[in-house]
């Protein structure tokens, strides 16, 4: 008998991507759902999959994520953003680790990053391993501010399959998020202690232009065509956003 695999997701007006995501694992165990506050349909299209779902004050996204973990009841968690549906190929692959004699105690998972509808496949956008499966007990979200990520106590493998992620569905939530992340990653640089005297204008400006020569020239974002110009463009914003508010941080200091 198969071990019994829980799926668990994080919502907060997710409306427009969940119902894509819980069709994907719909064939798993258990669906925990962890939402912290939604006022569209995220709740609703929820219940229609699971009655696991729970309300919970914002933890972070560590925090956040830790509790949905601690509230599925498998020997197998695997950890989904709510746009992050998985390829029917990858849920093959998964039931085949849960058979296997001897897996891993934890499984690092391709994503593929969709960017205004499109699969960006160059530029280190893919494959962009995430460790998202874990044999339960083993492995939970480090504490970070942003980019949280699990760490897992024992064997990690890599699966072939992948996440899909389906983000930034239009220029405005993606200059969105770029302001948000590069805020919370001024807190990171303050909470590791890193010298203000780093954030010279230096880093604000040739940071920038090297994040963008690196991934569109030397990781051939080039082949991506527009989108591959715009996206790594933006993330060029996003290196200089974060540099100039800890510049700004500096100087109100």
């Amino acid at each position: 008998m198969s071990p019994k695999l829980s799926i668990a997701i994080i919502t907060l007006n997710e409306e427009s991507n969940i119902r894509r995501t819980l069709d994907s694992v719909k064939w798993a165990d258990e669906i925990v759902v962890v939402d912290s506050g939604s006022t569209d349909g995220t709740l609703a299209i929820c219940r229609e999959y699971t009655d696991r779902v729970f309300h919970q004050k914002w933890l972070g996204y560590a925090g956040q994520k830790n509790f949905a973990i601690d509230n599925t009841s498998g020997e197998w968690v695997l950890s989904l953003d709510a746009d992050e549906p998985i390829e029917p190929a990858l849920a093959q692959e998964i039931r085949a680790i849960l058979m296997s004699e001897d897996p891993c105690d934890g499984y690092c998972i391709p994503r593929k990053t969709y960017f205004l509808g499109k699969w960006i496949k160059h530029g280190g956008w893919y494959p962009d391993l995430n460790l998202r499966l874990i044999r339960k007990g083993k492995g939970r979200f480090e504490e970070r501010v942003v980019h949280e990520s699990i760490k897992v106590k024992g064997k990690v493998g890599v699966l072939r399959n992948a996440i899909e992620h389906h983000t930034y569905p239009d220029l405005e939530s993606y200059l969105s998020t770029i302001n948000k992340y590069s805020t919370l990653a001024v807190e990171v640089m303050a909470q590791k202690g890193l010298p203000w005297s780093k954030t010279s204008w230096i880093s604000i400006v040739i940071r920038p232009l090297f994040t963008f020569l690196h991934k569109y020239i030397f990781r051939l974002g080039f082949l991506d065509g527009k989108h591959g110009l715009v996206l790594n463009l933006f993330h060029s914003w996003y290196v200089f956003a974060k540099y100039a508010k800890a510049w700004e941080r500096a100087n109100k200091r």
